[in-house]
């Protein structure tokens, strides 16, 4: 959602907020004014810091790199199984670090820096793993006065060398170096401390307040002798002496140390500066990845001349491309890939981060005893990395790979896995801001079916609420909401409805009254409920830190506690960054209070997250643990995948965030998080039939399928559009249905080893450089390759094919072509360019139905494209659709394999006991190389001969009406 929109200047813009009256306002507005003005047209970035006005980004950047402060106290070190454990002394101030390495399985290290002796203990992120990682051994092996090397696990590949005096660590994988720590010296570590002398009273304000005690104590008839008064007296001048001498001699320290501002707004930073820096360099790496989410290449850029890049969660609407400025969520996790290996780092911190990236040669001149561990002769390319919060400890998995799917199994075993959605969610869904009505909601159901293009989900935004109040209906638009959502029921559709972070501040709203007697709002720096506007005026923010707090949070989407509602409702979390229109960023204060006494500074990324998770439990819960849930959330933190889907938030209809959203979604998935999309057609705007008819083409070979707009746009609906447009549009969205089987694979594959589903060429062709940087085309799964056209007037594409001599096949026309090279490829706007790679079996359904769930019976096509060698595989997974069912082994896993004319369909797994109506009903082969005059099908003990359409001039077989169950076991043989 943007922010809140008026009339200004004569230029309309709609306010979402509920409407206050009066003079508060009058005042509101006033408040409000710098930032509706600049929502006119688009995002003004002057309402967001850069790295010079965040005082800890600016102070740990001036820090210039060299040799580090830090020594590695290795008498105090100590090796207990997997971990090793050392201090760290910063040789300027003497203060005493402990630093962790543990060894983990799977190739996974991990490094913990924390305070020996904090005044107070700091932040470490909770809930974000799946559980304490296992460990394995950790083996101490050569050392001397300045250096110990260790083993990580017993493979003896996997080696880190850490350095004493300057304290550094280098990772090293088969003898070569990879990864260097602190080799720029860099660490930085504000330790938490009292306020030195330049920021305590003034010397005269101490003279006259201890003047006043003295009086005080004279009053109180306390009587003392001249000579005692006199050696006091005396004490306390030399003591003030020293503290001038030391307040003198003190550094001059940044003036934002102990308390900042920005703009009007006012940071009281009761722990004064807590900032955490370190450097990584990866050595013989060009590109890397991730640290989403920034509308910016896929292949990150250098920051020598720019802002770092920055994670934190913000509310930015119409933002600008190119940037490194937050967007709504943050991963602070970075892959790194060259033709070799690839590799990873997380950086497991929920505060404010910034990240800077510069490209380097390592001269390996300059390694000394590492020389030996630098792969080949003369320099290396190297991509140094430095990584800044603002408070937390430093808490870092480092993961060694070496290939990509190695390195997407060992953040999956971290942070999970995109938990297997719905079958219905992976399908089609319509939405706006807003569908006006029940007589509205109906009338958008009804043409989908007169146009005949199906869809799954209809979605409400806020004005479906009363007074912009959660959980609740508008009783006048929206009076009988069980029969709206069991009319779509009828058809196996389904509703979301809209439902915030923060709660409007009106006592006789049952979920405000209820959290405020149960004391259950975040609290602000004075330790009252933290109040701030958003849509429907004053609110207050539900604090989703406390268990407790998500617990009774889920129990407030049962049945029976939110009016309305059925199993078939699900949610979209939004404006859960936090947004808070009248707050510093648009968001909330950062000394603002949480659950465990924690600022918000310490967990503002995590928040959104927090009640994701929530909101998932309580349609769990619901339904007695039976269903699956579908949660839509804008705001993101590594984990998010366990729990949903995320989009990218408010984008505009213009060509160039079309073109956008291919690398942002990329990143995404990249991240972990799977289960991804863009609005199609864009949020703001209005676009043009041929951009929107892209768009539609782009998104069905998308994660998440969500058409969306804003307010103020004309209605877009596909039957809307010009004839020949909405054809288009329908032809689309009736492939993304019979696709939904190798969709639905697709994730059930994803669940288990974390690979992103829509991802670079480079993850399945990890050697060819020419993909490393390309982001205008993607792999959906290992077999289709997808290049949206993402330009005006364009009707033709030059296609990337990647593999040496790997065949690939139009979709539509089973024409092929073959890599390694660029190809020219028609690309009518009837046409968005699919092939699927050779050597792959590719399962669809073809049958047209209303919607996802009335296919689960329906027949299945397979399409095999015989790859270079002759052969073919594929899978195809199976289970109900909606329950949790599958976890009890209630799913069919089939495997396909096509070889020396023969394709055989056999269960992964004999065990499991979900059965279908499903039957096979043709099989289409590509690259048949002579022609096939017959076919027979062998199952059950028993032979079939099947019909047999032979295409020579696009080298494809066609077999109709096999007729065999899914579930079975068979084998059709071609002569």
């Amino acid at each position: 959602m943007p922010l809140p929109h008026v009339e200004l200047d004569g230029i309309r813009v709609v306010d979402k907020m509920a409407a206050p009256t009066g003079t508060r306002y009058a005042m509101k507005i006033l408040i409000l004014l710098p930032v509706l003005l600049s929502a006119v047209h688009s995002v003004d970035v002057g309402n967001f810091k850069n790295c010079g006005q965040s005082s800890f980004c600016r102070r740990n950047r001036k820090q210039e790199e060299g040799e580090s402060v830090y020594v590695a106290k290795l008498n105090t070190l100590e090796v207990t199984g997997s971990k090793a454990a050392v201090q760290l002394l910063n040789t300027e101030n003497n203060v005493a670090l402990k630093l962790e390495l543990i060894s983990i399985e799977n190739n996974i290290a991990r490094i913990r820096i924390d305070e020996v002796e904090p005044l107070k203990p700091r932040y470490v992120v909770q809930d974000v793993l799946m559980e304490e990682p296992k460990q394995t051994s950790l083996i101490k092996g050569k050392e001397d006065a300045n250096s110990v090397e260790f083993n990580l696990g017993d493979s003896g590949k996997s080696k880190v060398l850490l350095t004493a005096k300057p304290f550094r660590m280098d990772f090293m994988e088969n003898n070569e170096l990879v990864l260097s720590v602190n080799s720029r010296g860099l660490l930085s570590f504000e330790h938490i401390r009292e306020k030195s002398p330049r920021n305590n009273p003034p010397v005269e304000e101490k003279e006259e307040e201890e003047a006043e005690n003295e009086e005080e104590v004279e009053d109180a008839g306390d009587e003392e002798d001249d000579e005692d008064d006199e050696e006091r007296l005396l004490q306390e001048e030399i003591k003030k002496k020293e503290e001038e001498k030391a307040a003198a001699a003190a550094p001059a320290e940044d003036p934002d140390l102990w308390e900042e501002k920005f703009k009007t707004h006012h940071d009281s930073k009761p722990n004064g500066p807590e900032s955490i820096s370190l450097d990584f360099s990866f050595v013989n790496f060009d590109h890397v990845y991730g640290i989403p989410e920034h509308a910016d290449t896929l292949a990150l850029k250098t920051t020598t001349n720019t802002d770092p890049y920055r994670l934190y969660n913000l509310d930015v609407f119409e933002y600008d491309l190119h940037n490194p400025m937050a967007l709504y969520g943050s991963v602070p996790y970075m892959l790194a890939h060259n033709a070799k290996r690839t590799m990873g780092l997380f950086w497991m911190n929920a505060a404010e981060t910034w990240i800077d990236i510069t490209s380097n040669t390592a001269s390996k001149n300059m390694f000394n005893k590492l020389m030996d561990y630098a792969a080949g002769g003369g320099d290396s390319p190297q991509t140094d990395t430095r990584w800044i919060s603002e408070s937390g400890i430093i808490d870092t998995f480092v993961l060694l790979g070496p290939t990509p799917s190695d390195v997407f199994k060992q953040y999956a075993s971290l942070t999970g896995t995109t938990a297997l959605p719905p079958l219905f969610s992976i399908a089609y869904h319509q939405c706006r801001w807003n569908y006006n009505d029940e007589t509205d909601v109906k009338t958008v159901d009804s043409k989908f079916d007169e146009y005949d293009i199906p869809y799954d989900v209809l979605w409400l935004d806020i004005e479906h609420t009363e007074g912009k109040k959660y959980m609740t209906w508008d009783k006048t638009k929206f009076p009988t909401p069980l029969d709206m959502l069991n009319n779509l029921a009828s058809k196996s559709r389904k509703m979301v409805t809209i439902i915030d972070p923060h709660i409007k501040k009106e006592d006789g709203y049952h979920i405000y009254k209820e959290a405020k007697g149960l004391d259950y709002f975040v609290k602000n720096k004075d330790g009252n409920d933290y109040e701030g506007w958003c849509w429907p005026g004053t609110s207050a923010w539900l604090d989703f830190l406390n268990p407790a707090i998500r617990d009774w949070w889920a129990s407030k989407l049962s049945l029976d506690q939110y009016e309305g509602s059925t199993l078939t409702l699900f949610t979209w979390n939004d404006m859960n960054e936090p947004s808070v229109f009248n707050g510093p960023e648009v968001t909330m204060h950062k000394d603002a209070k949480h659950f465990g006494g924690w600022e918000h500074r310490d967990i503002h990324n995590i928040y959104g997250m927090y009640q994701q998770m929530a909101t998932g439990e309580g349609q769990i819960k619901r339904s007695g643990g039976k269903a699956r849930p579908f949660v839509l959330s804008r705001a993101f933190f590594a984990g998010s995948q366990r729990y949903g889907a995320i989009w990218t938030g408010d984008n505009t209809a213009e060509w160039s965030h079309l073109k956008m959203s291919l690398p942002m979604l990329m990143s995404i998935g990249l991240a972990g998080i799977t289960f991804i999309g863009a609005d199609v057609g864009g949020f703001f705007r209005n676009p043009d039939s041929e951009l929107l008819t892209r768009w539609y083409q782009a998104g069905a070979y998308q994660p998440f399928f969500r058409a969306h707009a804003h307010l103020d746009t004309k209605r877009r609906e596909p039957w809307l559009l010009p004839e020949e447009n909405m054809l288009v549009v329908r032809e689309a969205i009736r492939q993304r249905y019979a696709y939904l089987p190798f969709w639905y694979t697709q994730f059930y594959k994803s669940s288990l080893d974390g690979k992103p589903i829509m991802r670079p060429l480079w993850v399945d062709f990890p050697d060819d450089t020419e993909t490393f940087a390309m982001e205008n085309q993607y792999l959906i799964g290992d077999a289709l390759l997808v290049h949206p056209i993402s330009d005006p007037g364009t009707y033709s594409a030059k296609v990337y094919f990647p593999g040496e001599n790997q065949p690939w096949y139009d979709v539509m026309n089973c024409m092929i072509y073959t890599g390694k090279r660029y190809t020219g490829v028609s690309a009518p706007l009837s046409k968005i360019p699919v092939f699927q790679r050779g050597g792959t079996i590719v399962p669809r359904k073809e049958r047209v139905r209303r919607s996802s769930s009335l296919m689960q019976d329906d027949p299945y096509t397979l399409v095999v494209a015989v790859g270079k060698d002759g052969n073919a595989r594929g899978d195809l997974y199976m289970d109900d659709g909606h329950s949790f069912d599958y976890k009890e082994g209630k799913y069919l896993l089939v495997e396909f394999e096509y070889s020396q004319n023969k394709l055989v369909s056999r269960p992964v797994d004999y065990n499991h006991t979900f059965t279908t109506k499903s039957w096979l009903e043709k099989v289409i082969i590509m690259g048949v190389q002579s022609q096939v005059v017959n076919a027979e099908i062998q199952y059950d003990g028993s032979s079939v001969n099947l019909g047999v359409t032979t295409d020579p001039k696009t080298q494809s077989t066609v077999i109709r009406k096999p007729g065999v169950n899914m579930s079975k076991e068979w084998t059709i043989n071609l002569r």
